[in-house]
């Protein structure tokens, strides 16, 4: 109680909130580009997948400007590992993105079938909670309530995307396709899901955050 009473009167760094606002905008951004990808004609595909790089390049430089701010700021809005883990969170959501559109690149998957499109409709579904959450980190006791609202919604979807990945692989195998292909497809599900698991993640992470200030 003592220390809460003492941060809520010492000034803070608010441009941390800032920072994960424009990395949740980043994240959107990517899912959109990535679901994008997918229903992309063959020959649109390569600027598609290039767009999701260039989102992660901007998504890089953000969580960088993050850890500097961290290892600079005297007092922060809340406490420093969870902001190191909600910064790291988001980044690696944004990574595996730009991982699903270099493995389709690899292994010439041309064709997203329509689990992989249902698996970027989750992860857009997931990144726009997010989005909407973090400007309410600037007042977390007043907003605790749509925060772990929001929270809430991001562990539903990542639940749902557990089970389009397993639906996922078991037609796979049913299907009994060419070692490369399979190999293929089985890697950009499980990396499709994965996003979903970064995203609920983060949305953990902020869950905590609010426990500690309500």
């Amino acid at each position: 109680m003592l220390m809460r009473l003492f941060r809520s009167l010492m000034p803070k760094e608010e441009r941390f909130v800032e920072h994960f606002s424009a990395h949740a905008d980043r994240l959107l951004a990517a899912a959109d580009a990535l679901a994008s990808s997918m229903t992309a004609a063959r020959v649109d595909q390569p600027a598609r997948f290039e767009e999701v790089s260039s989102i992660e390049s901007e998504a890089d430089t953000i969580a960088r400007q993050t850890i500097v701010a961290l290892h600079r700021a005297f007092i922060t809005p809340f406490d420093r590992s969870d902001i190191h883990a909600l910064i790291t969170a988001l980044d690696d959501a944004v990574d595996l993105m730009e991982e699903v559109v270099d493995h389709a690149s690899l292994y010439g998957v041309e064709v997203f079938d329509s689990r992989m499109r249902e698996l970027a409709l989750l992860i857009q579904k997931a990144a726009a909670p997010l989005a909407e959450t973090m400007p309410l980190l600037t007042d977390i006791t007043r907003n605790a309530e749509r925060i772990t609202e929001l929270c809430a919604q991001v562990g539903k979807i990542e639940r749902e995307a557990d089970k389009v990945l397993r639906l996922a692989l078991s037609e796979l195998i049913a299907e009994r396709p060419e070692t490369i292909t399979f190999l293929a497809r089985k890697e950009v599900y499980e990396l499709l899901e994965a996003v979903t698991d970064r995203c609920d993640d983060v949305a953990d992470v902020i869950e905590g955050v609010v426990l500690d200030h309500v």
